[in-house]
Protein backbone atom coordinates (compact mmCIF):
# COMPACT_ATOMS: atom_id res chain seq x y z
CA UNK A 1 0.00 0.00 0.00
CA UNK A 2 1.46 3.54 -0.78
CA UNK A 3 1.90 5.65 2.09
CA UNK A 4 -0.43 8.53 1.97
CA UNK A 5 1.82 11.53 3.15
CA UNK A 6 0.28 14.59 5.14
CA UNK A 7 2.49 17.58 5.39
CA UNK A 8 5.46 15.06 5.22
CA UNK A 9 3.52 12.76 7.91
CA UNK A 10 1.60 9.57 7.31
CA UNK A 11 -1.42 9.57 9.39
CA UNK A 12 -1.88 6.26 11.68
CA UNK A 13 -2.94 4.18 10.20
CA UNK A 14 -3.62 4.44 6.48
CA UNK A 15 -7.72 4.72 6.02
CA UNK A 16 -7.56 1.21 4.24
CA UNK A 17 -6.88 -0.34 7.37
CA UNK A 18 -9.40 1.05 9.51
CA UNK A 19 -11.88 -1.71 9.56
CA UNK A 20 -9.24 -3.34 12.03
CA UNK A 21 -8.85 -0.34 14.46
CA UNK A 22 -9.72 -1.05 18.24
CA UNK A 23 -13.60 -0.02 18.78
CA UNK A 24 -11.85 2.15 21.61
CA UNK A 25 -9.65 4.20 18.62
CA UNK A 26 -12.17 6.83 16.75
CA UNK A 27 -10.55 5.73 13.18
CA UNK A 28 -11.10 9.27 11.98
CA UNK A 29 -8.80 10.96 14.71
CA UNK A 30 -5.92 13.38 13.51
CA UNK A 31 -3.00 11.32 14.62
CA UNK A 32 0.11 11.63 12.41
CA UNK A 33 3.32 10.02 12.69
CA UNK A 34 6.31 11.55 10.99
CA UNK A 35 9.04 9.57 8.81
CA UNK A 36 11.53 9.32 11.28
CA UNK A 37 9.00 7.93 13.54
CA UNK A 38 8.12 4.99 11.49
CA UNK A 39 11.77 4.18 10.50
CA UNK A 40 12.37 4.05 14.30
CA UNK A 41 10.02 1.83 14.97
CA UNK A 42 11.00 -0.94 12.25
CA UNK A 43 14.57 -0.40 12.68
CA UNK A 44 13.58 -1.17 16.52
CA UNK A 45 11.37 -3.78 16.15
CA UNK A 46 13.95 -5.39 13.45
CA UNK A 47 16.94 -4.87 15.51
CA UNK A 48 14.72 -7.01 18.68
CA UNK A 49 13.62 -9.57 16.12
CA UNK A 50 17.36 -10.37 14.68
CA UNK A 51 18.70 -10.15 18.15
CA UNK A 52 16.41 -12.51 19.62
CA UNK A 53 17.08 -14.81 16.02
CA UNK A 54 20.84 -14.62 17.24
CA UNK A 55 20.11 -16.14 20.28
CA UNK A 56 17.13 -18.11 20.96
CA UNK A 57 17.05 -22.12 20.26
CA UNK A 58 14.00 -22.24 20.10
CA UNK A 59 11.60 -23.45 17.19
CA UNK A 60 8.57 -21.32 18.67
CA UNK A 61 10.10 -18.21 19.53
CA UNK A 62 12.18 -18.18 15.70
CA UNK A 63 8.91 -18.20 14.04
CA UNK A 64 7.56 -15.41 16.40
CA UNK A 65 11.23 -13.25 15.43
CA UNK A 66 10.50 -13.46 11.72
CA UNK A 67 7.05 -12.47 12.67
CA UNK A 68 7.98 -9.28 14.15
CA UNK A 69 10.76 -8.90 11.20
CA UNK A 70 7.25 -8.86 8.69
CA UNK A 71 6.06 -6.23 10.55
CA UNK A 72 8.96 -4.02 11.08
CA UNK A 73 9.34 -4.35 6.94
CA UNK A 74 5.43 -3.51 6.63
CA UNK A 75 6.31 -0.29 9.02
CA UNK A 76 9.15 0.14 6.90
CA UNK A 77 7.42 0.07 3.33
CA UNK A 78 4.81 2.23 4.81
CA UNK A 79 7.73 5.11 5.76
CA UNK A 80 9.33 4.52 2.64
CA UNK A 81 5.95 5.29 0.49
CA UNK A 82 5.59 4.42 -3.25
CA UNK A 83 7.66 1.44 -4.21
CA UNK A 84 6.89 -0.68 -7.84
CA UNK A 85 8.34 -3.79 -5.83
CA UNK A 86 5.15 -5.75 -4.91
CA UNK A 87 7.68 -7.91 -2.49
CA UNK A 88 9.31 -4.78 -1.36
CA UNK A 89 8.65 -5.49 2.18
CA UNK A 90 9.71 -9.44 1.91
CA UNK A 91 12.71 -8.46 0.35
CA UNK A 92 13.63 -6.24 3.48
CA UNK A 93 13.35 -9.70 5.77
CA UNK A 94 15.37 -11.24 3.89
CA UNK A 95 17.51 -8.52 4.03
CA UNK A 96 17.29 -8.38 7.68
CA UNK A 97 17.69 -12.67 7.74
CA UNK A 98 20.87 -12.54 5.79
CA UNK A 99 22.35 -10.46 8.67
CA UNK A 100 21.30 -12.71 11.96
CA UNK A 101 24.51 -13.85 13.91
CA UNK A 102 24.20 -15.83 17.03
CA UNK A 103 25.14 -15.05 20.14
CA UNK A 104 26.80 -11.88 21.16
CA UNK A 105 27.86 -11.04 17.45
CA UNK A 106 24.35 -11.21 16.67
CA UNK A 107 23.01 -8.95 18.96
CA UNK A 108 21.69 -5.97 16.93
CA UNK A 109 23.34 -2.26 18.00
CA UNK A 110 23.32 1.04 16.41
CA UNK A 111 26.26 1.63 13.82
CA UNK A 112 29.22 3.93 15.45
CA UNK A 113 30.07 7.09 12.96
CA UNK A 114 32.49 10.30 13.47
CA UNK A 115 31.49 13.80 12.60
CA UNK A 116 33.88 16.75 12.56
CA UNK A 117 32.83 20.56 13.34
CA UNK A 118 36.16 21.79 11.96
CA UNK A 119 37.14 24.76 12.75
CA UNK A 120 39.89 27.63 11.07
CA UNK A 121 41.85 30.85 12.04
CA UNK A 122 39.09 33.04 10.93
CA UNK A 123 36.35 31.05 13.37
CA UNK A 124 34.97 29.65 9.77
CA UNK A 125 33.30 26.17 9.61
CA UNK A 126 34.56 23.24 7.37
CA UNK A 127 31.43 22.01 5.52
CA UNK A 128 31.32 19.14 2.26
CA UNK A 129 28.18 19.03 0.19
CA UNK A 130 27.93 15.20 0.02
CA UNK A 131 27.94 13.82 -3.55
CA UNK A 132 25.10 10.86 -2.94
CA UNK A 133 22.35 13.40 -2.08
CA UNK A 134 23.82 16.82 -2.72
CA UNK A 135 23.18 18.03 1.37
CA UNK A 136 25.81 20.03 3.24
CA UNK A 137 26.96 18.79 6.31
CA UNK A 138 30.42 18.90 8.21
CA UNK A 139 32.64 15.91 7.47
CA UNK A 140 31.68 12.25 8.85
CA UNK A 141 32.30 8.38 8.59
CA UNK A 142 32.19 5.36 9.78
CA UNK A 143 34.60 3.90 12.42
CA UNK A 144 36.79 2.01 11.14
CA UNK A 145 38.06 -1.37 13.06
CA UNK A 146 41.84 -0.89 14.17
CA UNK A 147 41.25 3.13 14.78
CA UNK A 148 40.47 4.81 17.64
CA UNK A 149 37.75 7.41 17.38
CA UNK A 150 39.74 10.43 16.92
CA UNK A 151 41.86 8.76 14.81
CA UNK A 152 39.41 8.19 12.48
CA UNK A 153 38.27 11.80 12.48
CA UNK A 154 41.62 13.06 11.57
CA UNK A 155 41.70 10.09 8.46
CA UNK A 156 37.99 11.55 7.37
CA UNK A 157 38.38 14.85 7.14
CA UNK A 158 41.92 15.02 5.31
CA UNK A 159 40.05 12.22 2.75
CA UNK A 160 37.27 14.19 2.36
CA UNK A 161 38.47 17.78 2.09
CA UNK A 162 42.48 17.93 2.39
CA UNK A 163 42.52 19.55 5.04
CA UNK A 164 44.81 18.26 8.01
CA UNK A 165 42.43 18.33 11.55
CA UNK A 166 43.63 18.47 14.89
CA UNK A 167 40.55 16.73 17.32
CA UNK A 168 40.14 18.95 20.61
CA UNK A 169 36.96 17.51 22.19
CA UNK A 170 34.22 15.57 21.68
CA UNK A 171 31.25 17.50 21.43
CA UNK A 172 27.97 16.20 20.77
CA UNK A 173 26.74 11.96 20.83
CA UNK A 174 23.65 12.64 17.85
CA UNK A 175 21.11 9.96 17.09
CA UNK A 176 20.93 10.06 13.65
CA UNK A 177 17.50 8.07 13.11
CA UNK A 178 16.82 11.07 15.89
CA UNK A 179 17.97 14.08 13.42
CA UNK A 180 16.10 12.25 10.62
CA UNK A 181 19.34 12.24 8.01
CA UNK A 182 19.87 8.31 7.83
CA UNK A 183 17.76 5.42 7.48
CA UNK A 184 20.62 3.34 9.22
CA UNK A 185 20.66 3.45 12.95
CA UNK A 186 23.34 4.87 13.91
CA UNK A 187 25.36 6.98 16.58
CA UNK A 188 27.63 10.16 15.20
CA UNK A 189 29.96 11.10 17.44
CA UNK A 190 30.67 14.70 16.85
CA UNK A 191 34.58 16.12 17.49
CA UNK A 192 35.39 19.57 17.56
CA UNK A 193 38.56 20.47 15.85
CA UNK A 194 41.10 22.89 14.71
CA UNK A 195 42.64 23.06 10.95
CA UNK A 196 46.30 22.65 11.32
CA UNK A 197 47.38 22.02 7.53
CA UNK A 198 46.83 20.87 4.07
CA UNK A 199 44.32 22.68 1.57
CA UNK A 200 40.79 22.08 -0.05
CA UNK A 201 40.33 19.21 -1.89
CA UNK A 202 36.91 17.53 -2.25
CA UNK A 203 37.09 14.02 -2.69
CA UNK A 204 36.29 13.00 -6.13
CA UNK A 205 34.11 10.56 -5.26
CA UNK A 206 31.99 11.30 -1.77
CA UNK A 207 31.87 15.44 -2.14
CA UNK A 208 30.85 17.94 -4.80
CA UNK A 209 31.98 20.50 -2.76
CA UNK A 210 33.85 21.56 0.14
CA UNK A 211 34.05 24.96 1.78
CA UNK A 212 34.50 27.14 4.97
CA UNK A 213 31.71 29.31 6.33
CA UNK A 214 30.75 31.77 8.86
CA UNK A 215 27.56 30.77 10.65
CA UNK A 216 25.52 33.86 8.29
CA UNK A 217 26.51 32.43 5.25
CA UNK A 218 25.85 28.65 5.96
CA UNK A 219 25.00 26.51 2.70
CA UNK A 220 21.92 24.70 2.33
CA UNK A 221 20.08 22.37 2.24
CA UNK A 222 22.19 21.98 5.54
CA UNK A 223 21.62 18.88 7.46
CA UNK A 224 20.29 18.82 11.33
CA UNK A 225 21.92 22.31 11.87
CA UNK A 226 18.87 23.31 14.21
CA UNK A 227 20.63 20.66 16.55
CA UNK A 228 23.99 21.03 16.36
CA UNK A 229 24.50 24.32 14.92
CA UNK A 230 24.62 26.31 18.07
CA UNK A 231 26.64 23.83 20.04
CA UNK A 232 29.20 24.02 17.48
CA UNK A 233 29.50 27.57 16.83
CA UNK A 234 29.85 27.72 20.50
CA UNK A 235 32.63 25.82 20.45
CA UNK A 236 34.23 28.06 17.81
CA UNK A 237 33.74 30.61 19.77
CA UNK A 238 36.23 29.29 22.64
CA UNK A 239 33.04 28.35 24.53
CA UNK A 240 33.10 25.40 26.64
CA UNK A 241 29.73 23.22 27.45
CA UNK A 242 28.36 19.94 28.01
CA UNK A 243 28.65 17.34 25.97
CA UNK A 244 25.31 17.62 23.41
CA UNK A 245 22.87 14.27 23.85
CA UNK A 246 19.66 13.32 22.67
CA UNK A 247 16.78 14.12 25.73
CA UNK A 248 15.06 11.53 26.96
CA UNK A 249 11.52 11.22 25.36
CA UNK A 250 8.54 11.20 27.35
CA UNK A 251 7.60 8.63 26.84
CA UNK A 252 10.06 7.09 25.66
CA UNK A 253 8.44 5.24 22.21
CA UNK A 254 5.86 7.62 21.38
CA UNK A 255 7.18 11.48 23.13
CA UNK A 256 8.33 13.85 20.57
CA UNK A 257 9.49 16.96 20.85
CA UNK A 258 11.25 19.70 18.75
CA UNK A 259 14.19 18.05 19.26
CA UNK A 260 13.22 14.61 18.99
Amino acid sequence: MAAILVDGHIPFWPSGRAAVASPLVDPSADRDVPLKTLLRWSEALAGIARTGLGFTESLYEQERFEEILKVAADIRAEADGDNEDPDYAGGLVQEWMDTVGKGVPGYVTPKVAVGAAVANDKGELLLIQRADSGIWLYPTGWCDVGYSAAEVVVKEVEEETGIIAEPVRLIAVLDGLRLGFTRVPLYSLLFYCRAVGGELAPHPLETRDVGWFTRETLPQPLVGSERWGEHVFAAINGERRDVLYDSVRRPMWRGESATS
